[in-house]
C-alpha cells in the first residue's frame, strides 16, 4: 500500500506536536475515496472464530447488554441498535495490516491495533471514554461522532457496558467514508450510526504503571538472587510470642533492600512484554518444512516479511520478538534491527548476514513468525 495522506496536510511532526495527548482533530478526507476492506458478511464470519476477539453490544428497547465471542449467530442486519466489534483485525487481514502500518509514524511499542466496528442504524457503544489515544476512520456509511472534554467520568451504575452518566457534548461531526477522528486519551465521545455503517479505529497500548510494576516485579523474581538463609543466634527470650520483633524486621528488610535493578533490566523487561502477544494469537507454521539450505536458497532470491501477527522490538543490543529477548552485537544486530524498522528483510539482507542471523531466520520460518516474500 502506498503511503497515504492521513494528518490533512500536517506533517506528523505537526501532529505530535499540536495535538497528540492534547486535543481532538477532524480529518475530512484522510483518505480520499475510502473503501472497507471487508465486507460485513467476512466480518461475521471473523466473530465466529475463537482466535478472534469479538464482542456484541445491543441496546434493543433502551436496555444495553453486553455478549463476547466467539458468536454463532449475530443479529440480522435490518434490525436497529447493534454494534458487533471485531478486535485485532490487522493480525487476520492483510488489507488492515497494511492500513495500519500507515501509523507507524507513532512507535511500534505503543501501536496496538486496528478494530472494526459494524453496526446497523443508530447502533453505538454509548457515550464513553478511553484511556487510550484513537483514530476513527469512517470506511463504510455514516456516523455522527459527539464529542466534548468531559472532566465528570462518573459512570452509570449497573450497566454491562460503561456508560457516561452526566455526557456533555460539545461539537457534532457527521463522518462520511474516509473522514478521520483523532481523539486523546479520555476524550469524551459517542458515535451513533445513520443507516448502517463501520468504522475502522486505531487504538494505542497504554498499560496502567500499577500492571507495568506487577510486571517488572514477576520479571525480576526470575532474576535476583539472595543467597544464604535467615538466622538469629543472639535470639533473646521473648514475653511475646506473638510479636514480630525488631530484629527480624530490620535483618529481613536490610536484605530486601539488595534487590536493585538497572535501566538494562527494565529495557528487557519492556520489550519482552511489549511484544508479548494476547493469548488468542496463534502462529500458522508452513504447511510443509523447509531445510535450512532450501530456505536460504529462497530467502537469497525473495527476501523475507515479517508475520502479521508478529511484534518485533529492539532497544540497543536486545531484540525482542513475540515476548522473547535476546542479544544481538556488531553485525548480527544491523539486520535484525532492518527487519524489526522495515518488517522485512531484502534478499541481499538476507544474503549478507551472519550465519547465526541466517539460522535463526530459518527457525522463525518455521514457527510462522516470518514468511518468504512473494515474488515479484
Amino acid at each position: 500500500m502506498k503511503k497515504l495522506p492521513l494528518l490533512g496536510g500536517l506533517t506528523p511532526q505537526q501532529f505530535l506536536q499540536e495535538y497528540w495527548h492534547k486535543k481532538p482533530l477532524l480529518i475530512r478526507q484522510a483518505i480520499p475515496g475510502f473503501k472497507p476492506l471487508l465486507a460485513k458478511e467476512e466480518l461475521v464470519a471473523m466473530a465466529a472464530r475463537d482466535d478472534v476477539e469479538s464482542r456484541l453490544v445491543t441496546h434493543f428497547g433502551s436496555r444495553w447488554q453486553l455478549h463476547k465471542g466467539p458468536f454463532a449467530q449475530l443479529p440480522p442486519f435490518h434490525k436497529k441498535a447493534w454494534t458487533t466489534l471485531i478486535q485485532g483485525v490487522n493480525l487476520h487481514h492483510d488489507g488492515a495490516n497494511a492500513l495500519m502500518q500507515q501509523f507507524r509514524f507513532i512507535p511500534d511499542a505503543r501501536l496496538d491495533d486496528l478494530m472494526i466496528s459494524y453496526a446497523t442504524d443508530t447502533g453505538g457503544v454509548g457515550p464513553h471514554f478511553d484511556s487510550y489515544d484513537v483514530f476513527l476512520l469512517q470506511a463504510y456509511g455514516q456516523r455522527l461522532w459527539r464529542i466534548g472534554p468531559q472532566k465528570d467520568l462518573t459512570l452509570v451504575e449497573g450497566l454491562p457496558v460503561k456508560i457516561l452518566q452526566n455526557f456533555k457534548a460539545e461539537q457534532e461531526f457527521l463522518l462520511e467514508p474516509g473522514d478521520m477522528l483523532y481523539l486523546p486519551p479520555h476524550y469524551a465521545h459517542d458515535g451513533i450510526a445513520v443507516g448502517e455503517c463501520m468504522t475502522y479505529s486505531i487504538g494505542f497500548r497504554t498499560p496502567s504503571f500499577q500492571e507495568l510494576g506487577e510486571g517488572f516485579l514477576q520479571f525480576m523474581a526470575e532474576s535476583i538472587e539472595l543467597p544464604g538463609r535467615y538466622a538469629d543466634p543472639d535470639l533473646p527470650v521473648t514475653s511475646k510470642p506473638a510479636e514480630i520483633n525488631n530484629a527480624m524486621l530490620s535483618r529481613v528488610a536490610e536484605t530486601l533492600r539488595k534487590i536493585k535493578f538497572t535501566d538494562d533490566d527494565v529495557a528487557i523487561f519492556l520489550g519482552e512484554y511489549l511484544s508479548e502477544l494476547k493469548p488468542t494469537v496463534f502462529f500458522d507454521p508452513p504447511a510443509r518444512s523447509t531445510s535450512l539450505s532450501r530456505f536460504l536458497q529462497l530467502a537469497d532470491k525473495r527476501g523475507v516479511q515479517l508475520s502479521r501477527k508478529t511484534r518485533m522490538l529492539y532497544r540497543g543490543r536486545h531484540v525482542f520478538i513475540n515476548g522473547e529477548s535476546f542479544v544481538a552485537g556488531g553485525a548480527d544486530r544491523r539486520p535484525l534491527v532492518k527487519l524489526a524498522d522495515r518488517r522485512q528483510l531484502a534478499p541481499e539482507d538476507v544474503a549478507n548476514a551472519s550465519k547465526d542471523v541466517r539460522e535463526t531466520l530459518h527457525a522463525w520460518h518455521e514457527d510462522g513468525w516470518i514468511s518468504l516474500r512473494k515474488p515479484g
